[in-house]
């Protein structure tokens, strides 16, 4: 069995270039339904049956792992059953209409345009650190990219005359993002006085560069990112992707089409971003129970 899950594993990596933490979390979860198998008798996956993959699912419920990691175990065993049947080794796939764990999708946590505003305005100084650190959340807020596009763009990405940044996206997919005034001016800023103190003699077209000159990294960022939310007086935690929800339910309260903001974020699924309207639904709600004199509890005596 283990020699079946090293050819799958291996297909992952060469054929469709999964990356390599990927691969391995892969060949951990189908280990374990090996060895789950292996007790019960089955140690030839030509002769385990849905009741076997059943079994199985129902063993990851029993062992209380939460529901996303029970969900992702039981991925890679329908993924593996899918291979077998593709390479000839079985002629059904044997995961068929089993059922998963119901993954609770829990909302995204964003931030007030009060609490954006504080951040924003946290770093003060006018030297390279500052500058730069100004040009980064400006960024983040004005074009809701991830963090580790923001690490990984270049000088060529970038056109502030236009006024939008070109991002190369999950899955190798390019979008187009725009950006607000406030960014183009902060990030104008950070290329004419912050970022040539950053250059050194190997820096390449690396857009924001660390002290050594090279791409700063996502580390750098969450911290620089915790310590200006610190510094703007907020207790909430804060990190480099809360600004990214910011945006889209900024935009999103703001009146802007879910498909366009599906289309900045650069989401392959709506459903995806749909997740912000039930922010949305969700903040509304708060303000409705908390303003409505309906609502209100009586004060009269």
């Amino acid at each position: 069995m283990e020699e079946s899950i090293r050819d799958f594993v291996t297909s992952l990596e060469l054929e469709r270039g999964r990356s390599p933490k990927t691969v391995e979390a892969y060949e951990s979860d189908l280990s374990q339904a090996a060895v789950f198998l292996a007790k019960q008798g089955r140690t030839d996956w030509k002769r385990v049956t849905r009741d076997d993959a059943t079994a199985w699912a129902q063993n990851l419920s029993d062992r209380k792992l939460a529901s996303s990691s029970a969900a992702r175990k039981l991925s890679a065993l329908r993924m593996f059953a899918r291979y077998l049947v593709h390479d000839g080794v079985r002629a059904d796939d044997f995961t068929e209409l089993v059922v998963g764990p119901k993954l609770q999708r829990k909302l995204p946590g964003t931030l007030t345009l009060e609490e954006i505003g504080k951040i924003l305005a946290a770093p003060t100084g006018e030297d390279a650190f500052g500058l730069r650190d100004r040009g980064i959340l400006e960024l983040f807020y004005s074009s809701g990219l991830r963090v580790s596009e923001l690490c990984e763009l270049t000088l060529q990405q970038v056109d502030l005359d236009h006024g939008f940044v070109r991002v190369m996206g999950k899955g190798s997919k390019e979008r187009v993002v725009p950006l607000g005034d406030q960014a183009i001016r902060a990030i104008q800023a950070y290329l004419a006085s912050g970022r040539p103190h950053f250059v050194k003699t190997k820096t390449g077209s690396q857009f924001f560069l660390s002290n050594r000159g090279t791409a700063i990294s996502r580390k750098t960022v969450w911290l620089m990112v915790k310590t200006h939310t610190r510094r703007a007086g907020i207790t909430k935690t804060v990190k480099p992707h809360l600004l990214r929800h910011a945006f889209a339910t900024h935009l999103l309260s703001g009146g802007a089409d879910l498909r366009a903001i599906q289309e900045m974020l650069g989401h392959a699924d709506i459903g995806t971003t749909q997740i912000y309207t039930a922010v949305e639904s969700t903040r509304l709600l708060d303000h409705h129970a908390k303003f409505h004199p309906r609502k209100l509890k009586s004060t009269e005596t």
